[in-house]
């Protein structure tokens, strides 16, 4: 498979220049192998999955580590935790060395457990996503960003049925232990019929006959894995009733169009899930962008108790703030602008001096102005054309 750049790149060597370690995590398969062997050709590679490498290492830890070739990637260090105890006390002795140890996870909250006890200060922490629309053309509502999907998209059936059994069996069941696989299974296809909702525990656990505490644990095992983005309601002293229930999306379009029985172009567009679909993937893209550039990651959505809503808000630089609204449709009309322009003149009665930019994101369309305002102060814009903005 040919290599396709990151964005992450810039980030990745920064760090490795700046830091001892690097920590690279994200969800199974979203290609932070290939990323680091790319960028470090010369680092040893070992695979911390191998059942032969994780019994030589947790019976002679610093034997093991003595016959690394730094600089060494350690891969899947989730399945060995306390490798981070014996690597920082290799870090210690020689601070002044940097980017010589590489370590990638997919469990992000055990992971990072591991680091904030034994690596604090001493490991620079990154998150590589999938694909994002910057990285490759191909990425799109129906099959998402996963690397394997974009190359082969006639196997995004079979692939995404593959990556969810074995994603059941090793990152479910090393998080927690799962009793019934089955049930879990089907908790992510009613997820998926749910994408884009406000959260309602007692919703997903009656169909199920699952309790709410249990449907808590297995929510709290797809954000740790990083399969759903929990987007918070936005707060602020705006004088309203705001909800405070997040938003929860899957994290990859595509994974939650094969989770709802979508496998093609015109079966999505026929789909009440369209607009869902597509108001997640356009979360998930602005999401990639942040956090590929190094920033925190930063999304809200705004809704208060009398049903005004705005799909997302994203705080910027210096107080600015981005309204975005998104449509599945290629037409746009002033109408579909009020709930931006309504919220914006909250947002200012709140706070004066803030500036804010509203966005309304359509499905593109060849025939469309590229960005032209459908009502005062409110940009449309076609999603390719809006997702290439500096965030």
């Amino acid at each position: 498979m040919k290599y396709t750049h990151r964005t992450l790149e810039t980030a990745l060597a920064r760090a490795a220049r700046d830091f001892p370690a690097v920590v690279l995590t994200g969800p199974r398969r979203a290609g932070k192998t290939v990323l680091l062997r790319h960028c470090f050709p010369r680092a040893s590679y070992h695979l911390l999955e191998d059942p032969d490498v994780v019994a030589r290492l947790r019976a002679d830890p610093q034997g093991f580590l003595n016959d690394v070739r730094l600089p060494a990637i350690l891969d899947e260090v989730q399945n060995v935790p306390e490798v981070f105890a014996y690597v920082r006390s290799r870090v210690d002795r020689e601070p002044r060395g940097k980017g010589r140890w590489l370590l990638t996870g997919s469990q992000e909250a055990p992971l990072m457990q591991g680091v904030s006890e034994s690596m604090a200060g001493r490991a620079a922490i990154l998150q590589l996503y999938p694909f994002s629309t910057r990285e490759s053309p191909r990425v799109s509502v129906l099959r998402g960003g996963y690397p394997e999907v974009i190359a082969r998209p006639a196997g995004a059936r079979l692939w995404f049925s593959s990556y969810l059994q074995t994603y059941l069996e090793r990152d479910v069941r090393a998080v927690t232990a799962v009793k019934d696989l089955a049930t879990f299974r089907r908790f992510l296809a009613l997820l998926a019929s749910h994408h884009g909702q406000m959260l309602n525990r007692t919703d997903l656990a009656a169909p199920l006959g699952v309790s709410v505490p249990t449907v808590s644990q297995w929510l709290g095992i797809l954000e740790i894995t990083a399969q759903v983005l929990v987007v918070p309601p936005f707060y602020e002293n705006l004088g309203k009733r705001l909800v405070k229930s997040p938003r929860i999306y899957l994290a990859d379009s595509g994974l939650a169009c094969h989770l709802l029985g979508i496998d093609t172009d015109n079966e999505l567009r026929k789909s009440p899930f369209q607009g869902a679909l597509f108001e997640g993937f356009i979360a998930s893209e602005m999401i990639k962008t942040q956090v590929n550039a190094g920033l925190r990651r930063e999304i809200y959505y705004f809704r208060d108790q009398q049903g005004l809503e705005v799909d997302f808000l994203v705080p910027g630089r210096a107080g600015t703030l981005k309204l975005v609204e998104c449509t599945a449709t290629r037409t746009v009309t002033p109408q579909m602008a009020t709930s931006l322009q309504r919220v914006n003149a909250a947002l200012r009665r709140g706070r004066r001096n803030v500036s804010v930019e509203m966005f309304l994101v359509h499905q593109s369309s060849a025939d469309s102005e590229k960005t032209h305002a459908v009502a005062a102060g409110v940009k449309a814009m076609g999603w390719k054309d809006f997702l290439k903005l500096a965030w």
